[in-house]
């Protein structure tokens, strides 16, 4: 996981434009970190208190500086790609997220923002349709003449995955509609769910079994909506409610009805199950009213809930206010707070990470928590620790909003006779030493590879999903091909096959299951650039980076050779303080957009130790590594350009344009240097258009740009 740094901490109104910089790109990584593990491996590791807070920061620090506004900005984004294993489905209409609301003055706010947008006096209240928010998996149905043609996962919010076998399993879910009136076309969209009570008897039954436990039952929906194999998820218990809609034949308000009351009730006609109890409320009292009798009676629910929906309820008020970034202007959440509970902790054990980091995580008295029995919770670093006076054998407040490992919020009582929790300085697994620097919170072990905890992670790593998706080789089987000697680098792993013979005669193998792993292993000797570089697990160089790496280098000797040439400028250079300072190749990989100094720093310094070289040639003599395909642009006016946007730009997003802008073979970047060709400007653009000035890098209005490009 992407680790905080000393920022992370630091109010948002007292960062230099320098540390927001820094932190919006920390932000970046570590929420795409945690919108990968719970939208695509159904295995989040914080709360959803924890994870909106990180996105309210990140909203926060855009809003003070918009200029900084990053291209891979999580308020651009919702949820994550899809995954590999199933097919793709383009969404016709963007399913898109909701912001949340989480005080009263927030749903004040939400009131006030929409009277504002409409022009309405402080008297006209809105009608709002208030729902419980499932917490489960997002789906998408489409119907076509009634038939159920397609369902479909959020993914990324554009583009999701294909489980059309595994809804067709749901028993609730229609196949056909019932009734009449629907329009030929009509994607429902709704939340794929486990009641509790189903949620505990798989959970009995895997345990029986052997199998994996769920945590909790959203995991446990999601899980078992994208099995490869439907008939698995033929055997879990799922349900689906019914909320909106995406692409519908002819207008909406003629297919559906002119009020989120006539469509919930079109939906129930044509045999959808809807998220009860729902209420029509008029004002903040109605709707407080509401939040708080579902919150009390949330317990006696059959399923988990974590908030109330609310709608805009009349359609044409919604279409009139439209859309903000990744959410309706119409529609919030507003959620419950974490809940909480007291335990003892028994012990505290240091977790070493792929990248050295030593994470505390407390052990504690098994209790329940919101209908979840917990026994773990994370500590995050040492300085936490100090700063809540935790010790070993207290009397603790743990607290958990949806996640699977809860945290300490504080200490109720120390245990007689504890003593302060001494960190360890040096490495648990491999006796190394662990140094902190300067400016961090988290300390790291010094062992690199010597490391086992770190090489099985960095292993671990290099087989995921994201990764090179090597089928079969999971953790356990990484430790013990790593205890056994079977593997040490990940080289080795393309080697396996001259172990084919021994694997096979291990316990839990055979001739038929070792013959699968290799096949597995021999499929993936050919990877592109971007997934092997993510593969190699370079401290904060998460898929959104290592894409950007391989757009901009293009090939695996020329990456390489630009890392050497900028890691021998730093080495010269450690103290400086600005790219140009470093060098030349030090400041063209800083220039690209999302690359700061302290990611650069990290990716120049891998290429300083032996040993990762070592593991690169290596590689390089079992792999096939496939370099970006330039787009095709001999007629681009563009090609080859460097082009930078700053600016609100008004007829296109930045991503829009950056999109646009390489499929024409230009390069954008984050910054102007006397490299930058074009600097395409829009309202209020800040220092970027000033710098291009003193440069003499020709400036670009919205329109003349567009001009340029031919539209």
């Amino acid at each position: 996981m992407p680790e905080k740094s000393s920022l992370a901490e630091k109010a948002v109104d007292k960062l230099t434009e320098k540390q927001a910089v820094s932190e919006l790109e920390r932000l970046a990584k570590v929420i795409a970190h945690h919108d990968t593990l719970y939208h695509q491996q159904d295995a989040p590791e914080i709360s959803d208190a924890d994870y909106d807070a990180l996105r309210r920061r990140n909203e926060a620090i855009e809003a003070r500086f918009p200029d900084l506004r990053r291209a891979d900005s999580p308020s651009e984004k919702v949820g994550t790609a899809p995954a590999a294993g199933f097919g793709k489905v383009k969404h016709k209409v963007p399913m898109l997220s909701l912001g949340n609301a989480f005080e009263t003055e927030d749903v004040e706010e939400f009131l006030a923002r929409i009277a504002r947008f409409l022009g309405l006096d402080k008297e006209e209240a809105v009608a709002i349709m208030a729902e419980p928010k499932i917490d489960g998996l997002s789906c998408a149905l489409r119907y076509e003449n009634g038939k159920l043609v397609q369902g479909a996962t959020r993914g990324d919010g554009t583009t999701g995955e294909d489980i059309t076998a595994n809804v067709r399993t749901i028993a609730d879910l229609p196949k056909q509609l019932k009734g009449k009136g629907w329009p030929e076309v009509l994607e429902v969209r709704g939340e794929v769910y486990m009641s509790r009570q189903a949620f505990m008897e798989l959970n009995a039954r895997q345990e029986k079994a052997g199998d994996k436990i769920f945590a909790n039952p959203r995991n446990a929906a999601a899980g078992s909506l994208r099995q490869l194999n439907p008939e698995i998820t033929a055997a879990r218990p799922l349900h689906f409610f019914a909320y909106t809609w995406g692409d519908v034949s002819g207008e909406v308000a003629q297919a559906l009805g002119k009020t989120m009351a006539e469509v919930r009730a079109n939906f129930h006609r044509w045999g959808f199950s809807l998220n009860e109890p729902a209420r029509l409320c008029h004002g903040l009292d109605d709707l407080l009213a509401y939040y708080r009798e579902i919150m009390a009676g949330r317990p006696k629910l059959p399923f988990d809930i974590d908030g109330v929906v609310y709608k805009v309820d009349r359609l044409d008020l919604q279409r009139r206010l439209g859309f903000v970034s990744r959410a309706p202007r119409w529609a919030i959440a507003h959620k419950f707070p974490a809940e909480q509970a007291q335990t003892i902790l028994n012990e505290i054990d240091i977790q070493v990470g792929r990248t050295g980091a030593l994470t505390p995580v407390a052990h504690l008295e098994p209790i329940s928590v919101g209908g979840v029995v917990v026994s773990r919770a994370t500590l995050h670093n040492e300085d936490e620790i100090a700063r809540k006076g935790i010790r070993v054998g207290d009397r603790v407040v743990i607290q958990r909003a949806g996640d699977v490992i809860p945290q300490v919020v504080e200490v109720v009582e120390h245990a007689k006779g504890s003593k302060p929790y001494a960190f360890p300085d040096h490495c648990p697994v491999c006796g190394s030493l662990a140094l902190r620097e300067e400016g961090e919170a988290v300390r790291r072990c010094t062992g690199g590879l010597i490391c086992r905890a770190q090489n099985y992670e960095r292993l671990r790593h290099f087989v995921s999903r994201d990764a090179f998706d090597i089928e079969g080789l999971g953790g356990k089987h990484i430790q013990a091909f790593l205890d056994d000697d079977l593997i040490k680098t990940p080289g080795d792993i393309f080697r396996l096959h001259d172990q084919e013979a021994v694997i096979s005669e291990r316990e839990g193998w055979g001739k038929q299951s070792a013959a699968n792993l290799i096949k597995a292993i021999e499929a993936r000797r050919r990877i592109g650039l971007d997934r092997f570089i993510y593969a190699l697990g370079i401290r904060q160089v998460g898929q959104a980076t290592a894409k950007l790496l391989a757009r901009s280098y293009g090939d695996l000797e020329s990456w390489r050779a630009a890392m050497r040439a900028a890691y021998d400028e730093r080495d010269k250079a450690p103290e400086a303080r600005k790219p140009a300072d470093v060098g030349e190749h030090y400041a063209e990989l800083c220039n690209i957009e999302g690359i700061g100094m302290s990611v650069a720093d990290d990716l120049v310094y891998f290429f300083g130790e032996d040993h990762n070289l070592a593991v690169l040639e290596d590689l390089e003599g079992e792999l096939t590594i496939e370099a970006v395909a330039a787009p095709a642009t001999s007629d681009s006016p563009v090609a080859g350009k460097t082009v930078v946007f700053t600016g609100t730009l008004e007829t296109m997003t930045r991503s829009e344009a950056k999109a646009r802008a390489e499929s024409l073979g230009a390069k954008v970047a984050g910054s102007v240097s006397k490299k930058t060709d074009y600097v395409v400007v829009g309202a209020d653009a800040g220092s970027k258009a000033k710098k291009a000035e003193e440069l003499g890098v020709e400036i670009l209005t919205e329109q003349a740009w567009r001009d340029l490009i031919g539209g």
